[in-house]
């Protein structure tokens, strides 16, 4: 049996998850052969999903999104390296009950790219999503030599607010190890850079941003886009409408300018983690997450597991905190059934605070149903 669920956020990592599964479907079957793979989508969590797979944790100190110095983990294998941008970047980096969308900046995320390329890595796998910031990926340019300049010819402010300001672009001083790695953009988002369908109105309210500032963080992102287009070509304009440009706050077009090829985050984390293997020893895979929705079927980690248990011919149920889809729908995924913890307890407060105790005796349950 193979456990390959993500995080159940603000309750379980994915790793607990699959202890607790683990434990639940011993006490059904004490002697129960089971093989955990915590998988995550490229969002927070994916570098503990790659060290749990056995990838070496490095940490390093970078910039926060609000230029503080903050402890950044990346997790390297070989000449294989894992970047998570939400370690440097992310919304759990900003202060308690702070949010700062104009300002936030992805300085640190460049960081974590640099010391991945000092560390030797060759491919870096850079999983993006729980982004504090909505700079279009121009702070980690800067990080990594790109010079963005003002008027005078003062580097212009930190953060998307700041790239309004934005007059030339100079990426001629960008570190010149990027052209010889294989960057990937792993995300589970397909949203161009701007737009209705742009980083700035699907995403900057989730950061904090009001209705005024999602426009301000609109304006300035096409405005770098346009300034980018006269410094590298028209390749700046197509990176900007292209699948992914709007991941976690643009970043995604920041790492497309520097080559990166995009592909669904839980796809690569599969693949880098060893899944194909795993699932061929197994005869019934366990996926989840803490919400089983109409997201999970887009690009989520459980659908991306399921899609690929099912082209390995395995059998795949999910557990889940809370349940929003309908059986049809979870067939469609390839999920033959679901296990959501209000099955045990009604109360999703308790569900939430409690997890690790409800999941142990959902897992039981599954142990019963298949084990037994």
């Amino acid at each position: 049996m193979l456990i390959a669920a993500d995080k159940f956020k603000g309750s379980l990592t994915a790793v607990q998850v699959a202890e607790r599964v683990t434990a639940g479907l011993r006490r059904a079957v004490p002697t129960a052969e089971v093989e955990a793979l915590p998988v995550a989508d490229g969002g927070d969590g994916t570098v503990d999903a790659a060290v749990a797979a056995g990838f070496e944790r490095r940490e390093v100190r970078v910039a926060g999104p609000l230029g503080d110095e903050v402890t950044a983990a990346f997790a390297l294998r070989g000449d294989t390296a894992v970047v998570e941008m939400a370690e440097a970047s992310g919304l759990q980096r900003l202060p308690a009950g702070v949010l700062a969308p104009l300002t936030a900046s992805t300085h640190g995320s460049g960081e974590l790219l640099r010391a991945a390329l000092d560390a030797g890595a060759r491919t870096i796998v850079f999983g993006v999503g729980g982004s504090a910031t909505t700079d279009g990926g121009g702070g980690m340019l800067t990080a990594l030599g790109a010079r963005l300049l003002d008027a005078d010819g003062e580097p212009v402010a930190p953060g998307g607010g700041g790239l309004a300001d934005l007059a030339t672009a100079d990426l001629s001083g960008l570190d010149p190890r990027l052209t010889e790695v294989d960057l990937v953009l792993a995300s589970d988002v397909d949203n161009p850079l701007t737009g209705p369908k742009g980083a700035p109105a699907v995403y900057g309210p989730q950061k904090g941003a009001s209705p005024d500032d999602v426009a301000t963080l609109d304006a300035a992102l096409a405005h770098y886009a346009k300034v980018l287009e006269a410094a590298v070509g028209p390749r700046a304009a197509e990176h900007a409408s292209a699948p992914g440009a709007g991941a976690a706050g643009g970043i995604g077009y920041g790492a497309l300018l520097l080559g990166a090829r995009f592909r669904a985050g839980i796809e690569v984390m599969l693949d880098v983690l060893g899944f194909a293997p795993a699932v061929e020893r197994a005869d019934l895979v366990i996926t989840g997450e803490g919400s089983l929705d109409e997201q999970t079927l887009h690009g989520k980690a459980p659908a991306g597991v399921a899609a690929a248990a099912r082209a390995a011919g395995k059998e795949v149920v999910a557990v889940c905190g809370r349940l929003a889809l309908a059986p049809e729908a979870l067939g469609r995924a390839g999920i033959r059934r679901a296990y959501p913890l209000t099955d045990e307890e009604p109360d999703v407060a308790v569900c939430i605070a409690d997890a690790g105790p409800i999941l142990e005796r959902v897992a039981e349950r599954i142990g019963r149903d298949f084990l037994v």
